[in-house]
């Protein structure tokens, strides 16, 4: 039993990174994903996306050594939460109350550094990493820009539960900060290596833990 255990482990851990990469996501920016905090958070939502997608990615891809499994997992993340936006759809709310992250193209860098670096794992976390941070938050307000004001949604369909200091507030533009991409390119770079790092040093302990 514990040899199939040890076996299983690393299937068991992509589960379970993936199904907690999206009820990250629903915590990002309020429980309806970013649509809410879109522009009044966006550089904090770009930072906790990045590494979360980096993470998982690269431990998925690390795991299978075959670029293109970071695109995978992406596509996981990118199906679960368009699941739940179908489910708020059914509870009556407008198709777009809900906006789904753009992972899938920085997933797909990621891979593309592993497969043109001949899959050295020192270059995805350095490069891979920094492509994501500086990638993910560039395709995701270009993906907000596509879509109607998430503010205007925001304030037209209320969610009673929230306490009022959860309640969206209108975006300071140029006060904090005067380019949240930028801002959230820039974090994201210098983080996501790190986090990068993580992932692979979490794939190396749990093939010592089967190995024991």
């Amino acid at each position: 039993l514990m040899v199939w255990l040890r076996r299983t482990t690393h299937y068991l851990f992509i589960v379970v990174v993936a199904v907690n990469s999206t009820l990250l996501t629903i915590n990002a920016g309020d429980y309806i994903f970013y649509t809410d905090w879109a522009w009044t958070s966006f550089v904090v939502f770009s930072i906790s996306q990045s590494t979360m997608l980096v993470v998982g990615a690269i431990y998925y891809m690390l795991f299978t050594g075959v670029p293109g499994t970071a695109t995978y997992y992406a596509t996981i993340m990118t199906i679960y939460t368009w699941v739940a936006k179908g489910a708020w759809f059914g509870l009556g709310y407008p198709y777009d109350f809900v906006t789904v992250p753009v992972w899938i193209p920085s997933a797909m860098l990621l891979d593309l550094t592993y497969w043109a670096t001949r899959r050295n794992k020192h270059a995805a976390i350095i490069i891979g990493g920094t492509l994501v941070g500086l990638s993910l938050p560039v395709f995701n307000m270009v993906n907000l820009l596509l879509i109607r004001d998430p503010l205007e949604t925001a304030f037209k369909y209320p969610r009673p539960t929230l306490p009022p200091y959860m309640t969206p507030t209108e975006p300071q533009v140029g006060k904090f900060y005067n380019s949240p991409v930028a801002l959230g390119s820039g974090a994201g770079a210098v983080l996501s290596v790190p986090i990068a790092a993580l992932g692979a040093k979490l794939n190396t302990w749990t093939y010592r833990w089967m190995a024991a």
